[in-house]
């Protein structure tokens, strides 16, 4: 319809249609929120990023038989379409009942 190429009557009428959409009032507080967002997904991704080659730099070795956990704590997994993540429970001892 357009050819494929906006001109400034396109743009001018697509902000005209945003201002009346939105208002005046609204639309700095929603530029600065966008704004806001915009940093802290930047600064997550950052902070991502740098644990990411920490972990790999400082690989842990794999635990022995010495190293396990102890015989009354294990973890649970959550399953697969599980919104909850997993913990540690403590179990009561067979010793506790002789």
């Amino acid at each position: 319809m357009f050819g494929g190429k906006i001109g400034p009557a396109e743009i001018i009428l697509v902000l005209v249609v945003i201002i009346l959409l939105f208002g005046a009032k609204k639309l700095p507080d929603m530029a600065r929120s966008l704004g806001k967002s915009a940093r802290i997904l930047k600064s997550e991704a950052k902070a991502m990023k740098a644990e990411s080659q920490d972990t790999a730099a400082a690989a842990p070795p794999q635990p022995g038989p010495a190293e396990e956990q102890q015989p009354g704590q294990r973890t649970i997994q959550a399953a697969p379409g599980d919104v909850t993540s997993s913990r540690p429970v403590s179990e009561p001892t067979d010793s506790a009942q002789r």
